[in-house]
């Protein structure tokens, strides 16, 4: 199975890996994404390092905490969702760019 695998370009493609996981952790914090609930009511904005960086609530939620707390809760999961859906998207391109094409388990 390994046989014909040249060590050095492993040990390469290691550590080209791990420059770019470096890489894309510093880019992470430039994403932004936001999620929104109840129609708009609730918006919540994270950036890729998964940290919350804004929150929006209509005034009308004020005085609603049941309300509002549920909405909240539903904004954070699905923007905190899309921020790992994110992170595995770019995460199988870099690999995918990585591997040149190669399938490395032998299937074409």
């Amino acid at each position: 199975m390994f046989e014909n695998m040249d060590m050095s370009k492993m040990a390469d493609m290691m550590k080209d890996l791990q420059s770019k996981a470096t890489e894309m952790e510093a880019q992470a914090k430039n994403i932004s994404m936001t999620a929104k609930a109840g129609g708009g009511m609730v918006s919540v904005t994270a950036n890729g390092a998964n940290e919350i960086t804004d929150i929006s609530i209509d005034d009308s939620l004020m005085d609603d905490k049941a309300s509002l707390q549920i909405l909240l809760i539903s904004a954070t999961n699905e923007v905190l969702k899309m921020v790992e859906d994110n992170k595995k998207s770019q995460a199988m391109n870099s690999l995918g760019g990585m591997m040149g094409g190669m399938n490395p388990f032998g299937n074409n």
